[in-house]
């Protein structure tokens, strides 16, 4: 298998409060890891800057604009209780979005059989009209639209296990029969969504979590509703999101999977790629804020992406 890595220097230069999760000491956990002699055959590639008019794939204009008006000029702003901005938030954000679009265009004209893109911040809070829970722009959802828009993809899966619901991810393909939206999520948690019974068009599958969760319960959950859903849809491509705080390292919740249960999970999704949609697999970064929890853990998924 081919795989490609994106990353740049200017997501370290988002930067958020003293004590905040979500720092740039999580990619320099990433590239620590990754730096390893296991990762040598890894295809890097400096993530290039993104279009800002891809942005509107998601998201309306006046909200696009409500959010630059936002990034300050020097220190930091607030965006939400949880979100904030920097002086060059706004970079850091394009960039992901480039490397995210970047990524898609690699799987469909066949570059890369599968990309992972190691980018902050993240996107999946991220609603129509909302940012929130760290997030300023849908990447993913941005990412699927692309897909569509560019590649002609009729049907685009994203698979959802950061431990958190994506609620934005949800809101913006609710009504959507074109995206499936798969997520397994700690249940009661941030920020409230993602019961079973919210299925949008049908295309919604919601797979919560209890607290404690273990490994046999998330392995459960992707075999009895995340992967038949996928078989059902048939993908052109299937978009993850990767959030890695479902580890039991984790300080913002409470379940306990370990690297094992992620190079798992990564396994069955990479088969239903080659089932459906010739190997496209595109892996975008989320949460994880446990710096060796997140570190751990994207080595085993990248590994595995990697060993086919």
């Amino acid at each position: 298998m081919t795989t490609r890595l994106y990353t740049h220097p200017i997501f370290l230069e988002h930067i958020t409060p003293p004590g905040h999760p979500e720092r740039p000491d999580r990619l320099r956990a990433i590239e620590r890891v990754l730096d390893d002699e296991a990762f040598a055959a890894l295809d890097r590639v400096k993530a290039p800057e993104g279009d800002e008019a891809t942005i509107l794939y998601a998201h309306p204009a006046d909200f696009v604009a409500r959010v630059r008006a936002a990034i300050p000029e020097e220190g930091i702003a607030r965006i939400d209780a949880d979100t904030t901005a920097s002086p060059k938030s706004w970079q850091a954000v394009i960039a992901a979005i480039g490397a995210a679009n970047a990524a898609v265009d690699d799987v469909f004209a066949g570059r890369a059989d599968n990309v992972f893109v190691a980018a902050r911040p993240p996107g999946h809070h991220a609603e129509k009209t909302t940012a929130m829970g760290f997030c300023f722009f849908n990447t993913a959802a941005i990412a699927a639209r692309h897909a569509q828009k560019k590649h002609g993809a009729e049907r685009v899966a994203i698979v959802d296990w950061d431990v958190h619901h994506g609620n934005g991810t949800q809101d913006i393909f609710w009504d959507d029969p074109s995206v499936l939206y798969c997520s397994t999520h700690q249940m009661p948690l941030y920020p409230g969504t993602g019961a079973k019974s919210e299925t949008g068009a049908g295309n919604i599958v919601n797979a919560p979590l209890a607290p404690k969760t273990g490994g046999e319960v998330f392995r459960d959950a992707f075999l009895s509703r995340v992967l038949p859903a996928l078989d059902n849809f048939a993908p052109d491509l299937i978009i993850i999101s990767a959030g890695f705080d479902a580890h039991h390292r984790d300080p913002l919740a409470e379940i306990n999977l370990t690297e094992d249960d992620f190079d798992w999970a990564t396994g069955q999704l990479m088969q239903r790629a080659a089932r459906h949609s010739g190997n496209r697999l595109v892996s975008l970064l989320e949460g994880g804020y446990d710096l060796q929890g997140l570190a751990f853990s994207v080595a085993a998924h990248v590994g595995r992406l990697m060993k086919g």
